[in-house]
Parts: structure tokens; C-alpha cells; sequence
């Protein structure tokens, strides 16, 4: 049993190193380690701050990027809004134009139908002129055949002329 039981000595030597590395640590360990530890808590807080400051900076960009992406949409809403604007102006411009062009063909088509109109009826009227005359020149040809119809005419021409 005398493995198992630790003699005074022992203790007393096992105590005494070991105080003794507790004052070794204590002067040589401990302060940097302390030192190192503050310096890592330190160094982990300042971390932690610039992250929130850039979270807090991420969020006013965001509220920033979001700002200018509504006044880009109004914009956009505008120039859309414009363009149809214009594009309505220019339809109703070409919708203007081609009915007053329309009106100008017909108003041409008209009239000159209204010449085509007025020559015929000259024409028509030349032509009953012509064969009035030629009807005419006929019948007086056959009813003045005879010498005697001749000279009653004539004499009834006379007559006429006189009184007149």
C-alpha cells in the first residue's frame, strides 16, 4: 500500500513546483495572455460596430436605391405618358391630313366630273344642233322641191319682214 499513499516529501515538493509555476505564469504568461485576450475583445467589439455602422449604411443605401428607383419609375411613367401623347398627336395629325386629302381628291373628282358633265351636255347639245339643222335642210329641201313652194315662202318671208 505504500504505492498508493503519497509520502510528505512528495507533496511538499509537488506543492512547492507548483507554486512556484503559478508565480512563473503569473509574471511571465498570465499579463500577455490577459494582454492578448483584452486585445481580442477589443479588436471582436470593433468588429462588431463597424458591422452595425455598415448595416446601418447598407439600410440607407437601400432606402436610397429604393428613393431612386421610384423617381425613375415616375420618370419613365412620364416618358411613356409622353409618348403616347405624341403618338395620339401623330395619328390624329395623319388621320387629318388623309381625310383632307380625301376631301381634296373627291372636291377634284367632282369637279372634274362636273367638266366631263358640261362638255358632254355641250357636245350633246353640238350634235342636236347639227341634226336639228340637217332635219331642217332636209324638210325645206323636200317641201321646197316645187318652184311654187318656193315662191310662197318666200312670199310669206316678205310679208313677215314687212309687218316686223
Amino acid at each position: 500500500m505504500d504505492l498508493v499513499t503519497p509520502g510528505i516529501g512528495l507533496i511538499f515538493w509537488t506543492s512547492l513546483i507548483f507554486l512556484l509555476l503559478l508565480v512563473i505564469l503569473r509574471i511571465f504568461a498570465w499579463k500577455p495572455i490577459l494582454n492578448a485576450v483584452k486585445n481580442r475583445e477589443a479588436s471582436i467589439k470593433s468588429a462588431l460596430d463597424s458591422a452595425e455602422k455598415a448595416k446601418e449604411e447598407m439600410k440607407k443605401l437601400l432606402t436610397k436605391n429604393e428613393e431612386i428607383m421610384q423617381k425613375a419609375r415616375g420618370e419613365r411613367d412620364l416618358l411613356m405618358k409622353d409618348a403616347r401623347e405624341v403618338k395620339e398627336k401623330i395619328i390624329n395629325e395623319a388621320k387629318e391630313k388623309a381625310q383632307a386629302e380625301a376631301a381634296k381628291i373627291l372636291e377634284s373628282a367632282r369637279q372634274n366630273i362636273k367638266n366631263e358633265k358640261n362638255a358632254a351636255i355641250n357636245e350633246i347639245r353640238a350634235q342636236v344642233a347639227t341634226l336639228s339643222i340637217e332635219i331642217a335642210e332636209k324638210i325645206l329641201r323636200e317641201k321646197l322641191a316645187k318652184d311654187k313652194d318656193q315662191d310662197a315662202l318666200i312670199s310669206r318671208l316678205v310679208d313677215d319682214i314687212k309687218i316686223n
